[in-house]
């Protein structure tokens, strides 16, 4: 970014330094900071638009501009001065406005960047043009004044629209809240907001519907979809006495609870607290823009005032040394410079964006070059988040083909995942599937029907268990260990063989892990998986490491974990559990199938869910931060030798830089600029 947005990122003249209102949770209003952040880059669009109009005059008046170009001298009439010193006011105390305001905000705060440069090259610009036009001998810049006015008008419009970001994952978050809830009465049930639930209440919740706050479940059998809160993909069943978290999905069962934490206390409501505090702890870094703007200030004074005082110590006439002095603090500040990194934020973030790289925080974006380690969520991210089928297991002697075909026939009629997973094995294999007769879905236990003529059940270990059915299941250990799910087959009775599901790996995911160890990037996951399944999964990938049975409220902690050494920590996920480890890591990146919550909260949306974009994102963060040196070296550069020049450290050679050759420079530099941002590509 340009400009100091660190020191009031409200600089848009008259949209600063508000707080929007704070809801009753005491998270400040972020729907008014969007919509406030919204307002600030139309300011500065309407802003540029208004100063060109009023800029075409000033250059149509402008003496030296005419006389650059060859057009003669301007025409005369009576209060033409009067005329173009108004025209200069307007832009001045218009289009300038939010760079004068900054000026006044950085150096309250002790912090001048690039709003003090250009604020005082305008102001400088201004003052003495108008003291020229008015009668003071001198040669006037008002061209001068209102092209850099527009430039940098432009420059932070393009800028500030590149990086604003919804900034509503909090409000994502809540809203997977329900907003009634069924409480039960002496005589039923009655409809309540969720806010007037108290500790004790007790709730129904009907098949697919959402848990509206955390509790515990007094009556009923379900499964419950955790996915959006935990990431896992795995129904998780639930009987009396199980717990339920707010948010998470109701299966198949209708269920009585028991609330046990409500309002601030709900899980759900401190990973919001998580979220926002990781947000508010990051929201600091000074960009490269503006510790050059830093040192351009302090050389565009110093140089200015030395200036000043050499000349009148030689026994120059004060009006020429100040045309010196004002010469060099507008060339110290070139149009390059005010377009030197929106253009590459422009170019990179087009780039991005065809790549289906949604960039939502630049500064982090471009943190993204220096990453050491990247921590990969396993379900959704490495994994697809499906069950797929990995083996049938024959325990009689049917053959495996057979008991797919079976299994996947009576489950040709279920709408459960597992069904899913069984059905696209079953098609895979190029099984023809009969359709089943008397089916019937058993609650938490699995499905029967008549295939062929034949009894065929696909049920849970649960069901062997309740029905004291023995199975020696040795072959199906190894499934097991990694954590896949298990389903017996049983045909007229007798347990024919089983099918193990588990979640599937996404096809891309070794091929991105190979490159980024490559690039000397150290890759591992981190999941609420058992070890098993942590170990199987890191081992088919060639992970360098991975930490499993991790609670979702620890992942923030972990990543603190990596980073306690130095180490810079991308952290790559799709879940709400996963929203506070993207907020806290150094960069985070977010899989686009999931979550809106995990999309608004990290830096980087990846919008295919392919992990090789993770690293697309490094190559182009490190091209954009290569075209962004490139650029200030361009826009500043010229200084080395311009500044000098301005100063008139060649005039006993009759070699003076006047404004107008200082502005020619200003032109080369800036169309250098413009040119090697379009050359920006991925490596």
């Amino acid at each position: 970014m340009i400009a100091g947005h660190s020191q009031g990122e409200a600089q848009g003249g008259g949209h600063g330094g508000h707080d929007g209102p704070h809801d009753r949770n005491g998270h400040g209003g972020h729907h008014d900071h969007h919509a406030h952040h919204a307002a600030m880059v139309a300011d500065f669009r309407r802003r540029f638009w208004i100063s060109l109009v009023i800029t075409v005059p000033i250059l149509f008046l402008s003496e030296t501009l005419r006389s650059l170009v060859g057009l003669g001298a301007p025409p005369t009439f009576p209060g033409d001065n009067y005329l173009i010193v108004a025209l200069a006011t307007a832009i001045y105390l218009y289009g300038g406005r939010p760079f004068t305001k900054g000026l006044v905000d950085e150096l309250r705060g002790r912090q001048p960047g690039m709003m003090t440069l250009i604020g005082l090259a305008i102001t400088v610009a201004y003052v003495y043009s108008s003291a020229v036009a008015l009668g003071l001998a001198g040669k006037a810049f008002f061209w001068e004044l209102a092209t850099l006015i527009d430039v940098m008008l432009v420059g932070h419009w393009i800028e500030m629209k590149s990086v604003m970001s919804a900034g509503s994952a909090l409000e994502k978050l809540v809203k997977l809240l329900p907003d009634t809830a069924h409480r039960v009465t002496d005589g039923g049930t009655e409809d309540v907001p969720v806010s007037e639930l108290s500790k004790g209440d007790r709730f129904v919740v009907k098949p697919g519907e959402k848990f509206p706050v955390d509790g515990a479940i007094t009556e009923g059998k379900t499964t419950v979809d955790e996915s959006m809160l935990t990431g896992e993909s795995k129904p998780v069943a639930k009987e009396e006495g199980d717990e339920v978290v707010g948010g998470s999905l109701n299966g198949d069962g209708s269920v009585t609870v028991e609330a046990t934490k409500v309002g601030e206390e709900t899980y759900l409501k401190k990973v919001v607290e998580m979220v926002r505090s990781a947000q508010e702890s990051k929201s600091k870094t000074q960009t490269l823009a503006d510790r050059a703007a830093l040192w351009l200030t302090i050389i565009a004074i110093s140089a200015g005032l030395i200036t000043l005082a050499a000349w009148l110590a030689g026994g120059e006439q004060f009006v020429f040394a100040m045309e010196r002095m004002v010469t060099v603090m507008v060339i110290t500040c070139p149009h390059a410079l005010g377009l030197a990194i929106p253009l590459v934020i422009a170019v990179s973030t087009s780039i991005a964006a065809a790549n289906g790289l949604l960039l939502r925080n630049r500064a982090q974006f471009e943190q993204a070059r220096n990453i050491d380690a990247v921590v990969f969520d396993k379900t959704g991210t490495l994994t697809e988040g499906t069950f797929g089928l990995k083996a049938v297991v024959p325990l009689s002697e049917t053959d495996e083909d057979e008991i797919l075909r079976l299994a996947a026939s009576v489950e040709s009629r279920s709408e459960h995942s597992l069904a899913a997973g069984v059905l696209k094995g079953a098609r895979e294999r190029g099984l023809d599937l009969a359709e089943p007769s008397e089916f019937e879905a058993m609650k938490g236990k699995g499905v029967r029907g008549k295939v062929d003529g034949r009894s065929v059940l696909v049920v849970s270990p649960g069901y062997l268990r309740e029905n004291g059915i023995e199975v020696d299941d040795g072959k199906l250990a190894e499934h097991r260990e990694q954590g896949r799910t298990i389903s017996y087959v049983l045909v007229d009775d007798e347990v024919a063989g089983a099918v193990a599901l588990g979640d599937t790996i996404r096809e891309q995911s070794k091929d991105a892990i190979r490159e980024l160890q490559e690039m000397g990037i150290r890759c591992l996951m981190m999941t609420g998986d058992s070890e098993g399944v942590a170990r199987a999964v890191a081992e088919t990938l060639g992970l360098d490491d991975y930490i499993a049975e991790v609670l979702p409220d620890e992942k923030a902690d972990r990543i603190r974990e990596l980073q306690a050494d130095g180490t810079r920590v991308a952290m790559t996920g799709d879940g709400i559990n996963d929203a506070p480890a993207l907020a806290t890591a150094d960069v985070g990146i977010a899989i686009g199938a999931g979550t809106d919550v995990a999309a608004e909260t990290a830096d980087i949306v990846l919008v295919e869910s392919d992990p090789r974009d993770v690293l697309d994102t490094i190559r182009l963060a490190r091209a954009t931060h290569r075209k962004t040196v490139q650029n200030l070296f361009w826009a500043t550069g010229y200084n080395a030798f311009a500044i000098p020049l301005a100063a008139g450290v060649l005039a006993g050679q009759g070699i003076i830089l006047s404004p107008a050759v200082g502005a020619v420079l200003m032109s080369i530099s800036t169309v250098i600029v413009a040119i090697n941002a379009r050359l920006l590509r991925v490596d």
